[in-house]
């Protein structure tokens, strides 16, 4: 790591005049030279955070300045007023979480040879892994994207890659992270790629290499601290459990803390794992159920999934009329402005509020829509019934899009997945089964739902769209070739983001009810 000189804080005859050894002396100027540098945040969830001057020269640029209008929770803000952060603040504490995580294993196990380059990727990689988000969240990638531009691939990763990419080129930060003794020329060994596979997953495509180029496979468990694909346990969701629970108001015996606390790195079939001490199973375990109560409570709650299509038809319907200026003066549209970060740069939840007030013509039905959110004239929820009380057809049921609520990871995932060490065989990993951890798990880890909304919100026709709807319950028809515009989805206490497919809630339409 490059430090400044320390000569430039030193002042002539001062250690004299305080009455300090030279040696005293040195180690108090390390010590202000460390305070100078590096910047301190305050914040509600983990405290004082201290982080690295290369992360504050990142965060201080517009393209991290945006996620300060990037609401956490989408829609949610709508339904819970104190769910009012954004992705600036979580991106510090995942950030601050990866520094702590990689420092906690250095200090533990020095036989890692866990570098302070390595330990400023991991904090880079968790300060960025969400640069790709767009308005509103989900609302804008996994709905808005997906439905105007199905040809993509899923595109948060890759887009927070291509993001940081454009961050670092438009403030010149090459340069700032040599001077931090970091690689950013290697092709493939680099400091550089590693951030780049910590956040978008691996770059390579050959089966006959390596699965990361970044780091060599004697460092591969640093590649499950911001984001583990493995087992769901990280850094991101140590973060969001606590700050999502926090301002939603939703109590968690989950204590991320003693995670960082009793992890430790493990030789597993050859390669570097990060496990736990058997006795912290139960706190993974909460971790989950916490991560299932949220999705119950407020992510997937009726009205909030009501509002975040409600602002998708908006945006639909907005079309080609929002228009955004992007590099070399040219004109991107919403679903177009993914493909120009310097336009993607610019797209906040502030096109809500640009959309209210235009004086377009074509962007009526879209104000219409939105004042209509403000104004709490939302779309009707009809019914939300258990899937194994209602007959479907498997040709409704293919047509049908479903996604899955659980806890992140299958109850196999859970068991197999996830190592654990005892206290004095710390090079013995293992597996725990379910009858070793409580008898009192859960038997059913998953149960699925049909929520059948309305768009219409005239009382009248509501009232007669239920009573039709009542009346198909009754008769065990509901679903039938004449309506399969429905969505089913499944609750299940094992959930994380990386396995969820998007959400899209269709509605069943009077004419449909009518005339079953």
């Amino acid at each position: 790591m490059v430090w400044p000189p320390l000569a430039q804080f030193a002042t002539p005859g001062l250690p004299q005049r305080l009455g300090l050894s030279p040696h005293v002396y040195e180690i108090t100027q390390l010590h202000m030279s460390y305070l100078f540098f590096f910047q301190v945040f305050y914040d509600p969830i983990h405290g004082l955070l201290e982080l690295h001057p290369l992360l504050v020269k990142i965060i201080d640029t517009p393209q991290f300045q945006r996620l300060r209008n990037i609401k956490q929770l989408g829609g949610a803000y709508f339904v819970f007023p104190g769910a009012s952060h954004n992705r600036f603040e979580h991106s510090l504490g995942v950030a601050y979480l990866a520094g702590q995580f990689a420092e906690a294993l250095s200090t533990k196990q020095p036989e890692l040879n866990i570098t302070p380059e390595d330990i400023l990727c991991v904090q880079i990689a968790g300060l960025c892994q969400d640069l790709g988000q767009g308005p509103f969240s989900i609302v804008f990638e996994e709905m808005f994207i997906r439905e105007k531009r199905a040809d993509l691939p899923d595109g948060k990763k890759k887009i927070s890659v291509q993001m940081f990419d454009y961050l670092l080129t438009a403030n010149n930060l090459h340069s700032s992270m040599k001077e931090y003794g970091l690689n950013v020329d290697g092709q493939n060994k680099s400091d550089l790629v590693f951030i780049k596979e910590m956040i978008g997953g691996p770059l390579n495509t050959t089966e006959t290499q390596e699965q990361f180029m970044g780091r060599t496979q004697d460092k591969y468990f640093l590649y499950e601290i911001v984001e583990n694909e493995k087992n769901g346990i990280d850094v991101d969701k140590f973060d969001y459990i606590a700050r999502d629970g926090y301002y939603l108001g939703i109590q968690s015996s989950f204590d991320h803390r003693r995670c960082l606390m009793f992890a430790r790195v493990c030789r597993v079939d050859g390669i570097n794992h990060i496990c736990f001490r058997d006795k912290e199973v139960s706190n993974l375990y909460s971790m989950f159920q916490t991560r299932s109560l949220l999705h119950r409570t407020a992510y997937q709650h009726k009205t909030t999934r009501i509002i975040e299509v409600m602002i998708k038809d908006a945006l639909l319907k907005a079309g080609e009329c929002i228009q955004i200026e992007g590099s070399k003066g040219k004109i991107c549209s919403l679903s177009t402005a993914i493909d120009d970060m310097e336009a993607y740069t610019k797209l906040t939840v502030n096109i809500i509020t640009e959309a209210i007030n235009s004086f377009s013509k074509e962007m009526g039905e879209a104000q219409r829509l939105l004042l209509k959110i403000v104004s709490r004239e939302i779309y009707k929820c009809l019914a939300c019934l258990h899937f194994l009380t209602v007959a479907i057809s498997m040709h409704i049921f293919n047509c049908l899009r479903h996604f899955t609520m659980d806890y992140g990871i299958t109850e196999k995932e859970l068991i197999e997945n996830v190592f654990f060490y005892k206290k004095n065989q710390h090079d013995k990993p293992f597996n725990l089964r379910e009858d070793e951890v409580s008898m009192l798990l859960p038997k059913c880890s998953s149960e699925q739902f049909i929520r059948v909304y309305y768009k219409n919100i005239d009382e009248e026709i509501v009232e007669t769209a239920q009573e039709h709807f009542d009346q198909c319950k009754t008769k065990q028809t509901l679903i039938n070739d004449q309506v399969s515009d429905v969505n089913i989805f499944t609750l299940d206490n094992k959930n994380g983001d990386t396995g969820i497919e998007p959400l899209f809630i269709t509605f069943v339409n009077y004419s449909s009810l009518r005339s079953i």
